[in-house]
This record gives C-alpha cells, sequence and structure tokens, in this order.
C-alpha cells in the first residue's frame, strides 16, 4: 500500500474523525501525482482527459505511473506533478479528482468543492511579526504535531540543516512555541515557514502559537536550542533528474488549456 492509500484506510475507518480526512487530504497535496491527458502536452499547455458523473466533471489521477497504465490498458500522455500544484492548476474550473479508479484501495471521486478547500488551506499562509524571546523551553505540543513536522520536513531536503522546536516565552508575556530552522538555504525562508504551517493546519488539532525563527548554527540562540529542543533533521539535497513526462519540472509547471 502507499502512503496515500493509508491515508485513505484510516480516513474511511473513521469517518468523523476530521484529524484522519485532514492527513489524507495533506498526503494528497504531497505525492507526486500523474494526470491522465486528452492529447499529447503542447510546450507548457496540457489537456486533462475529463468525464462526468452526475454532471460533475473529473480528471483521472494516479498516485504511481503504473497504476495509471494498468487503468489505461494501453500507451497514453500524462503529466506528472505534486498533488498541491496539480489541484492549485484546477482550483476555480470545476473540475474533480477521479482518483486511483479501479486499481487501488484509494480510489475514491474528489469533487471540485473538496479540491477549491484544499486550494484554499494550502493557501494558510503565516504572518510576518516582530516579536522578542525572552526563553526557550523543551516543547509540549501533541504528538500529532511532532509527527506532522516530522513528515513535512522529511521532504524538504536540502532547504536547511535541521530546525528546533521548543516552548516559548516573549516579551510581552505570550507564550506559544517556535520552530527554528538553522543554516536555511537562501530563498527557502517562506517554503519552511509554510511547510510548518501546513503541519499545524493538517495535524487537526487546536495546538496554539507557533512562530519560526531562521537562525545561523554559530548563534548563541542555537546552542541554547539545542539543549532544550526537540531536533528535527532535514535531508539531504537530492541530486536532480532529467524531467520525463510534462509536468516533472517543477520550474515549469503545466497549464491548462
Amino acid at each position: 500500500m502507499t502512503d496515500l492509500d493509508q491515508a485513505h484506510a484510516a480516513m474511511e475507518a473513521a469517518p468523523e474523525d476530521d484529524a484522519a480526512r485532514l492527513r489524507f487530504y495533506e498526503r494528497l497535496a504531497d505525492t507526486e501525482m500523474f494526470m491522465l491527458l486528452g492529447a499529447e502536452a503542447v510546450d507548457d499547455q496540457i489537456t486533462p482527459e475529463l468525464f462526468e458523473i452526475e454532471d460533475q466533471r473529473f480528471t483521472l489521477v494516479f498516485d504511481r505511473e503504473e497504476r495509471l497504465s494498468q487503468f489505461v490498458g494501453r500507451a497514453a500522455p500524462y503529466a506528472g506533478l505534486p498533488g498541491r500544484a496539480l489541484v492549485q492548476m484546477l482550483a476555480g474550473q470545476g473540475i474533480g479528482l477521479a482518483l486511483n479508479l479501479d486499481v487501488a484501495p484509494s480510489a475514491m471521486l474528489i469533487p471540485a468543492e473538496a479540491v477549491d478547500w484544499l486550494v484554499a488551506t494550502l493557501g494558510n499562509t503565516p504572518d510576518e511579526t516582530e516579536a522578542r524571546l525572552s526563553e526557550v523551553s523543551a516543547p509540549n505540543v501533541p504528538e500529532a504535531v511532532v509527527t506532522g513536522l516530522d513528515r513535512k520536513l522529511a521532504i524538504a531536503a536540502g532547504m536547511a540543516r535541521f530546525a528546533y522546536l521548543a516552548a516559548a516565552t516573549y516579551d510581552d508575556g505570550a507564550q506559544g512555541h517556535v520552530l527554528a530552522f538553522v543554516d536555511a538555504a537562501p530563498g527557502a525562508e517562506q517554503a519552511l515557514a509554510g511547510a510548518a504551517s501546513e503541519a499545524l493546519t493538517f495535524s487537526g488539532i487546536e495546538a496554539g502559537v507557533m512562530d519560526v525563527l531562521f537562525v545561523r548554527a554559530s548563534d548563541p540562540l542555537a546552542a541554547h536550542l539545542a539543549k532544550v529542543g526537540l531536533r528535527f533533521d532535514l535531508p539531504e539535497p537530492v541530486a536532480p533528474q532529467a524531467p520525463g513526462a510534462p509536468g516533472m519540472d517543477p520550474d515549469k509547471p503545466p497549464k491548462l488549456r
């Protein structure tokens, strides 16, 4: 079973559990998806294969290339892109996702309204504020938040060396938590802040405030965080491979036509 299969099974087993539902949609956003096309891509323009069920339009998507091939049973054009890029491309188009139909336990129809909801949820970016820390200590957050951060940062390869999660007290007496990234790569700050925000959002728990900081390994704060914080190691960057199907180059996302 794939990660998406497992998340789908957990959601189906507990239909009233909002946290399980959120985790499924998080996995959908973070998974590389393969969308069946109605025609070969032309430059960066793609035409999804669409069909209608009860007056709703759907496009066929799969979380494995072999699953797409199994469903189609023949050579067919397709585009590969991250789930988050896929739903952002379809947002507002009135197009839902026909996920893994007939080829996996995670087969389901995701209506256009759910696609738009996921895009809006992913768009909840953190606000920039200025506050002065007065104390950091051992963190005290639900296990779901720790698990979510661990999962989210595992796909942030090369964006920073590691991160520390710690409880925080500010000069004005406010309390919360802080996630401090150590030696972040230039230009990666926004993506890392967004990943932290998503981990909190998709945990399904009102976990309070979690701010994001960026420090250098030589900063005194980093040394203190190493003593009291919970450390997350980010993976080393993977050497880029030549793009295959349309959409596989993250610097050239496809466009609908």
